[in-house]
């Protein structure tokens, strides 16, 4: 394994309500120093979880929300911020209430993925959600929430379609379908 660089000094260079840019002086093992720059949430943070939620064998969950960083309305999976002590399932099973107005008998924690780790600290867990029930919970989003679906076995499609961009959600999604397709719950 490589050693991690050496790290010379560390600022907070920008602060906003929500995040933090860290500037990071590093002396790499070859003797070369960079300046790094990265985004780090604000405060001690739990973390984040995604819930790819089957409503039965073939199609998932997705939720269309409003995102300020595209400027635009977004289909997504479920997802949101774990609150202080919770359980990354329990977490799961509560934004999928508060998002989708479902919950799941049924969950699984299947991995962990990052968005852009050369630029950004944080991760979010990855949940399946099975044998959903209907149950809403309020949340914090400011408008509710349209709940689609989308089929398993039409994710390249929505790849393509103009309202779904995030590459976690498009990861996660595909790591259900295959984990699915190798039990044998699913096939193409």
């Amino acid at each position: 394994m490589r050693q991690k660089p050496t790290v010379l000094a560390r600022e907070i260079v920008a602060s906003s309500r929500l995040f933090r840019v860290e500037e990071l002086q590093l002396r790499f093992s070859n003797g070369v120093e960079r300046t790094y720059e990265r985004l780090v949430g604000k405060g001690v943070g739990y973390g984040a979880v995604m819930v790819v939620a089957m409503l039965d064998a073939e199609h998932a969950v997705l939720i269309e929300e409003y995102c300020g960083g595209t400027d635009d309305y977004q289909l997504s999976l479920p997802k949101g911020l774990i609150e202080p002590g919770e359980d990354v399932l329990v977490a799961a099973n509560r934004e999928l209430k508060e998002e989708a107005g479902f919950g799941a008998h049924e969950l699984e924690y299947i991995t962990e993925l990052s968005l852009s780790p050369g630029y950004m600290s944080q991760k979010i867990q990855v949940v399946l959600a099975r044998n959903l029930y209907e149950e809403r919970l309020p949340g914090d989003e400011p408008e509710p929430m349209r709940v689609d679906r989308i089929s398993l076995r039409e994710l390249s499609s929505l790849a393509q379609h103009e309202q779904f961009s995030e590459g976690r959600a498009l990861a996660a999604l595909y790591l259900v379908r295959d984990l699915l397709t190798q039990r044998g719950e699913f096939s193409l």
